[in-house]
């Protein structure tokens, strides 16, 4: 156990500084700066503007020196705002976490109860009632579902406030953003609960007269939990980081709206500390997801 999460560890690492060299290259590869569209500066402010950042110097020795810092856990400040990039992205990732982690344990919860309900009535109403609503959900893109919410219950109805920082309702941002991942882990559990319940071991139990309560919880559904938590770690990353088009939406301070806001105005800074966050969020949950197979099932080994 011990040796495999070494490794992941490393894994984590080399992916982690691939997405940094990725990002910093091909964001610098594209035309302009970020003080081109300053109308106001003069060529010499802008010359000082380039190099207080070190913009005037080499790609290559750009990249160093980010490098530099950030391994002393400098994010640097930004371009536009001179605020420090790493106090920006834990305030808005308060925003987004406590959003996001509302909604991925809704997701969670009502898609594994949803997805064992579907199987055991199967071809049955509740079945079938279950199908067509995950159907529509996962069809249905966000920014439609999220407009949809936002025009019906906010505006038109006035029954919730749209969020904002200052402690609005988080009712719609929630329920726009858990909609498809519990659509998906509705039916992940599904599948996985009919393959179990079709299993020798369920048949064996049965006929030893083993309660109908404990087969479902204690063995089908146990074993039919795997599969979903192989989405769940990448969909905890996506969720609590929040959905870009949602968070604009509803006009959340959050990492999404803060990213896109970054990439508008060439905020390299910024798109760099960004892109790292979000990166070290996904292969922590990708690696806390492969821990919680173990605990799901002790039979599990890691090579």
């Amino acid at each position: 156990m011990s040796k495999y999460l070494i490794k992941r560890i490393l894994l984590a690492i080399v992916s982690v500084f691939i997405v940094c060299v990725i990002t910093f290259f091909a964001m610098n590869a594209i035309p302009g700066g970020p003080f081109n569209s300053e109308k106001a500066l003069s060529p010499a402010i802008e010359k000082a503007l380039m190099e207080r950042y070190n913009l005037d110097k080499p790609v290559w020795q750009q990249f160093f020196i980010y490098m530099k810092n950030l391994f002393h856990g400098d994010f640097g400040v930004s371009l536009k705002t001179g605020r420090d990039i790493g106090a920006t992205l834990l305030n808005c990732f308060k925003v987004s976490g406590k959003i996001g982690g509302v909604a991925a344990l809704f997701a969670v919860i009502i898609g594994v109860v949803l997805g064992a309900v579907a199987a055991l009535f199967r071809n049955k109403w509740p079945d079938r009632l279950i199908v067509f609503f995950t159907t529509l959900f996962t069809a249905m893109p966000s920014f439609v579902f999220a407009t949809f919410l936002l025009m019906i219950f906010a505006v038109q109805l006035g029954l919730v406030k749209v969020f904002s920082a200052e402690g609005s309702s988080i009712v719609l941002p929630v329920i726009a953003l858990a909609a498809y991942p519990t659509a998906y882990v509705t039916r992940l559990t599904k599948t996985s609960m009919l393959d179990s319940l079709g299993q020798d071991y369920i048949r064996t139990a049965k006929s030893k007269g083993v309660s109908t309560v404990s087969v479902i919880f204690k063995h089908a559904l146990r074993n039919a939990l795997i599969p979903v938590i192989t989405y769940v770690g990448p969909m905890l990353a996506y969720i609590l980081t929040g959905s870009l088009v949602v968070e604009n939406i509803f006009n959340i301070g959050g990492l999404g709206q803060q990213f896109v806001k970054s990439i508008n105005n060439r905020d390299y800074p910024l798109i760099m500390g960004t892109t790292i966050f979000l990166a070290v969020i996904m292969v922590v949950m990708n690696l806390l997801s492969d821990i919680m197979y173990k605990v799901v099932d002790p039979r599990i080994k890691f090579d």
